[in-house]
């Protein structure tokens, strides 16, 4: 009778068991659907990809890549302003080159990509009036966006985006 006692409570308590790792489980399934869509809404609120699909130049094959670079650029940065909006006496500077990816498969290619070394003082204007317009804070804490704007620049001076990526090497502040 007393195996029967035992065995019964191994029994209820086995059942128990069950019943509490079953609300267990939903309520944490829930729980983790619920934080994945916030997630997902978060990434799409800052327009991030959470698959990494890569960036904008990603469909252009490495070889059809033609790279372009312009070395040693030193650029006045704007003045920073704080919270008492008084302006920074210093003036501060970025020194940095930067690399122009091209796509050599692309028509525009062969109009403006052999002769870009020819347009190099018209590209660096425009790589000079983006940059400048940040100041040493922004300019250390967002350098994708810098990089985004020069893109969005050369493409309009060119009327093409034959221009795909625009890298910048070794940003330095001062």
């Amino acid at each position: 009778m007393k195996k029967n006692l035992i065995s019964i409570m191994i029994l209820a308590l086995l059942i128990v068991n069950i019943v509490l790792t079953s609300i267990m489980m939903f309520s944490v399934t829930s729980t983790n659907r619920k934080t994945a869509s916030l997630v997902g809404d978060i990434a799409s609120a800052i327009s991030l990809d959470i698959q990494g699909a890569g960036e904008e130049g990603a469909g252009v094959p490495l070889e059809n890549t033609v790279t372009y670079t312009i070395a040693d650029m030193q650029i006045a940065l704007k003045k920073s302003v704080d919270e008492n909006g008084v302006a920074d006496d210093k003036d501060h500077y970025a020194q940095m080159s930067v690399v122009i990816s091209m796509n050599n498969a692309h028509e525009d290619y062969k109009t403006y990509g052999d002769t870009i070394a020819e347009r190099e003082d018209l590209i660096k204007g425009k790589i000079t009036e983006v940059v400048g317009q940040y100041t040493m804070e922004e300019a250390k804490a967002n350098p994708q966006a810098i990089s985004s704007d020069i893109l969005s620049s050369i493409q309009a001076l060119y009327s093409s985006d034959f221009i795909f990526d625009v890298t910048l090497i070794s940003p330095i502040y001062m």
